[in-house]
């Protein structure tokens, strides 16, 4: 049997005026666009705001950012009262980064907010002056935040809410190490909020070492392939992917596409061979210089490329809702890769196509595909591209869910600043 409390927090919330949010936010979300929560929001906003510690599970273009965001904003105290970080927000990447950054600027309309991004590839002097000048809401990577505070310069005394914005991808990449030094030094007495598209025993393994009780919303229903994303895979021999990739996109005429590739030497090769048929085509992969890497970015949310071709550097933290295609020409390495992948179309509701190239000898990784997203691709054929042997695939039953805990609040009461 539910609490009174869990009966109040999973009631369905259709509108924004139903949550608890002061007048100033709802301007906010008004002018950002913002007409009804989605399921993250209506799910975690409550639980942030009474101070639980909450694991998140939701895809991607599903509003995580606005989910965590808004119930910080809603609790800071003013900067005149504390200048030191109140909250810090850990992504996994640079771009994801400045996107959270972005949008919780966006969401603190109405009322004096400063945030700093600290991330890698950034003028750290830049970053010192902001700290020493006072930030309410830090964003920042990994190691970047790391470094800060073997500096010094990150002084985490009142910071009350620390977010881990995907989670299972810093972890698939190795900032345990840092992650775990950056909670050790908050205190034990935070708030905790931990977002991620999937979680894997890693990331659990975390969230019970350093969360108090968490409760659990998934928000991923019963399959984890949006809804909204048509799903297709050509079979192709190895010196045919070139040819049926161009004939693909003659055929699609996407309005923007990204193409990935699991190296970089394989990005900027098909980049190369790209270019010389489309003039609106770019490149990006982590050995790129973040002044070039902000640049590609700012042109594809400028709609001045229609075509990027890019390693999983980008499978995370770009979110441009007139991404209408992604094309796997090299298939990823890891499932969960996969699935981050493909949300990079379909965002917030619009439809979106996904087409995953696979070899003779990848037959059992489009099966294992297949299984983590419960759900079998369309098979899918161009006229002149002979199709290779491929091993029949087979779906599988979707595991049982586990019940999500039972849990109890925070003790700590934050003082409302917005009115």
């Amino acid at each position: 049997m539910k609490t009174e409390v869990e009966d109040n927090f999973t009631t369905e919330i259709a509108s924004f005026d139903d949550l608890d949010l002061s007048p100033v936010m709802r301007r906010a979300l008004k002018k950002a666009g913002f007409e009804e929560p989605t399921p993250i929001q209506s799910q975690l906003i409550p639980l942030a705001l009474e101070g639980y510690d909450v694991i998140g599970q939701a895809r991607t273009g599903t509003g995580k950012t606005a989910a965590f965001a808004i119930p910080i904003l809603e609790q800071l105290d003013p900067l005149e009262e504390c200048r030191d970080p109140q909250a810090i927000i850990i992504v996994p990447t640079r771009e994801l980064a400045d996107q959270v950054g972005r949008e919780t600027v966006m969401l603190a309309h109405g009322l004096p907010t400063e945030v700093a991004v600290l991330a890698g590839g950034k003028d750290i002097k830049r970053q010192l002056r902001a700290l020493e000048n006072g930030v309410q809401i830090v964003v920042g990577t990994p190691g970047r935040l790391h470094d800060h505070l073997q500096r010094r310069s990150l002084r985490t005394e009142n910071v009350w809410c620390v977010v881990l914005d995907e989670a299972d991808r810093m972890l698939d990449i190795g900032f345990r190490p840092q992650i775990e030094r950056i909670l050790r030094r908050c205190s034990k007495d935070r708030q905790t909020l931990l977002l991620s598209a999937t979680l894997p025993p890693s990331v659990r393994k975390l969230a019970e070492s350093y969360m108090d009780r968490p409760e659990v919303i998934d928000c991923c229903d019963k399959d984890i392939a949006v809804d909204t994303i048509e799903q297709h895979y050509f079979t192709v021999a190895q010196n045919k992917k070139v040819e049926l990739l161009e004939k693909l996109l003659e055929r699609e005429d996407p309005e923007q596409a990204i193409i990935f590739c699991r190296t970089k030497r394989g990005t900027d090769r098909l980049y190369r061979q790209l270019s010389r048929t489309y003039h609106d085509c770019g490149s990006m992969h982590g050995d790129l210089a973040q002044r070039e890497r902000d640049r590609v970015l700012q042109q594809l949310r400028d709609r001045k490329l229609r075509i990027l071709v890019a390693t999983d550097v980008v499978g995370r933290g770009i979110d441009i809702s007139t991404i209408s295609h992604i094309i796997n020409f090299d298939v990823p390495q890891d499932c969960d890769d996969y699935v981050h992948r493909v949300g990079r179309t379909g965002r917030m509701g619009r439809d979106g196509i996904a087409f995953t190239f696979v070899v003779p000898g990848e037959g059992d990784v489009l099966t294992s595909i297949e299984q983590r997203i419960n759900k079998l691709l369309n098979r899918d054929h161009l006229d002149g591209i002979d199709e290779p042997e491929m091993k029949p695939v087979v779906q599988v039953e979707q595991p049982v869910k586990s019940p999500s805990k039972k849990l109890n609040p925070m003790h700590r009461k934050v003082t409302r600043r917005r009115r």
